[in-house]
């Protein structure tokens, strides 16, 4: 059936290099072809966690996959590992732990085939066949996209790899993305609106109870959209300054200010200290979902509202659980101790989103108690059942209800990004050349083969301390020059290793 063509053309789809683009067949490697190529981490009295931690890779590896006619991808890319289709958030997630295994095979690809998939309007749906290479929803769908994650795993792959070319080209890509999301999901007053399917949290009780909360907006203002909007707009800023398109992006400068303004004056409960949906009226809907956690990560909540605002990942009562973080908050009347998808389950993708704002805004300490306690739980679920779940139980230590297993997928972020960066403590700056060693456990621990920047490659041990202010013996081997932060509770020093 045909139908009228109602593209309003944007013209940096026209800057696209993914569309057209031709697949040039290249051989999926194996893991036991890799194994020299990822990391090597080990951890005294913690078998099992390294053993997950390997699993988490034969599945990942198990799950590489190849372009086809029928889909005309042009990459080779990772299965999301749900339905044989290709999810856009998802994808972002996996990617993010993928990161370390980046030089036994191009991970970053497997976002060119959404980029490839691009409409004309800049528009790229959330979910595509692997198939046939067909949308999953029409672009108006209120559905259809999102959430806007792809200049966060783009600008991280760059912070590890310094690669500007690639910046380069996808930014225009990412820009019409983003304005289309901007022109198409916006209320009246500028604020984001979404659905559950939407913000990938499927049914959370967010919306007025005749509402689909799948399938339907509610007319509310969606503040984990609001937040993902300012958050990827500041990584559209910050590549336009890399690659000299600072004019491109004027006003997403505005929106950033606007949005931020339009969350802390009309998304905030001061007696409650949280932020929320806004529905039509103007009421805010007093559901704490996880999503308000973006704002760590988005940079916008004033100081003095900061510590109430973490206090509640503190409270039992709401969201700490026995495992934490469960996305609904306990206190809700909703909230499903085995999980219920995402009514108190426990994703990978959203407490990993958590650590990593609680890191940006100075709470190591924090990010390290809810990784460990995220990461053990995941490593005893893996133990009963011999791997790792979609989602998990906020009560007990099992998978949630319903939940897939073998879900490499994003369940690979704890056991390795989560390992590596939160309970470790490893965050790398490439850029400056540094890498910072936050060091909080006492057993021996480290990691061989890290890999840093493009060439480079750290041996790191941490030898076994008695307690937390003991300074930390540490050894590194490093075939490039750079500099090794250690902290610990009692103090800081820098180290310069490595050779020219």
């Amino acid at each position: 059936m045909a139908y009228y063509d109602t593209y309003i053309d944007n013209p940096l789809v026209k800057e696209n290099q993914f569309r057209g683009m031709k697949y040039a067949p290249k051989a999926l490697p194996t893991l036991a072809q890799s194994k020299t190529l990822l990391p090597e981490p080990f951890w005294r009295g913690h078998d099992s966690t390294i053993a997950c931690y390997h699993k988490v890779w034969e599945l990942a590896f198990a799950n590489l996959r190849q372009p086809t006619p029928g889909n005309c991808f042009v990459s080779n890319y990772i299965d999301t590992a749900f339905n044989d289709h290709l999810f856009m958030w998802d994808s972002c997630f996996i990617l993010l732990f993928c990161l370390y295994a980046r030089r036994a095979f191009d991970f970053l690809g497997t976002l060119d085939n959404l980029y490839t998939k691009q409409h004309p309007d800049g528009f790229i749906c959330r979910e595509i066949d692997e198939a046939d290479g067909h949308d999953w929803f029409y672009r108006h769908n209120p559905s259809s996209t999102g959430p806007n994650l792809m200049p966060w795993t783009e600008w991280e792959f760059y912070r590890h790899t310094g690669d500007r070319a690639r910046l380069g080209r996808v930014f225009p890509v990412l820009l019409a993305y983003y304005q289309w999301f901007a022109k198409y999901r916006t209320w009246q007053d500028g604020s984001y609106f979404n659905t559950g399917w939407g913000s990938g949290m499927d049914n959370q009780p967010r919306l007025p109870e005749d509402e689909n909360p799948c399938y339907g907006s509610g007319k509310m203002t969606w503040v984990d959209t609001c937040l993902w909007q300012i958050f990827s707009a500041k990584h559209l800023v910050r590549m336009s300054q890399v690659i000299d398109r600072e004019k491109d992006v004027a006003a997403l400068q505005k929106e950033i200010a606007f949005l931020t303004d339009y969350v802390n004056t009309l998304l905030w409960d001061e007696e409650t200290a949280f932020y929320y949906d806004r529905f039509a009226d103007g009421r805010l809907n007093m559901v704490k979902t996880i999503g308000a956690y973006w704002s760590l990560l988005a940079g916008i909540i004033p100081p003095q509202r900061l510590p109430r605002f973490i206090a509640h990942l503190e409270n039992p009562g709401e969201f700490a659980r026995p495992h934490r973080i469960p996305t609904l908050s306990a206190d809700h009347p909703r909230y499903d101790a085995h999980g219920g998808y995402w009514l108190g389950a426990v994703w990978a993708p959203t407490n990993y989103m958590v650590l990593r704002g609680l890191v940006k805004v100075g709470q190591e300490e924090l990010a390290h108690r809810i990784a460990r306690n995220h990461l053990e739980n995941v490593v005893k679920v893996f133990e009963g059942t011999g791997t790792v779940w979609e989602n998990y139980s906020s009560e007990r230590m099992l998978p949630g209800k319903p939940a897939k297993g073998d879900f490499v997928g994003w369940t690979g972020l704890p056991p390795v990004a989560v390992l590596l960066e939160n309970v470790f403590g490893l965050r790398a700056d490439v850029h400056e050349k540094k890498l910072v060693w936050d060091v909080r456990l006492l057993e021996e621990h480290g990691v061989s083969q890290y890999p840093f920047g493009v060439n480079g490659t750290l041996n790191l041990v941490c030898g076994e301390r008695k307690d937390e202010a003991a300074e930390p013996i540490i050894k590194v081997e490093s075939n490039i020059l750079l500099e090794v932060e250690i902290r610990w509770a009692g103090g800081s020093k820098r180290l310069q290793v490595g050779s020219s």
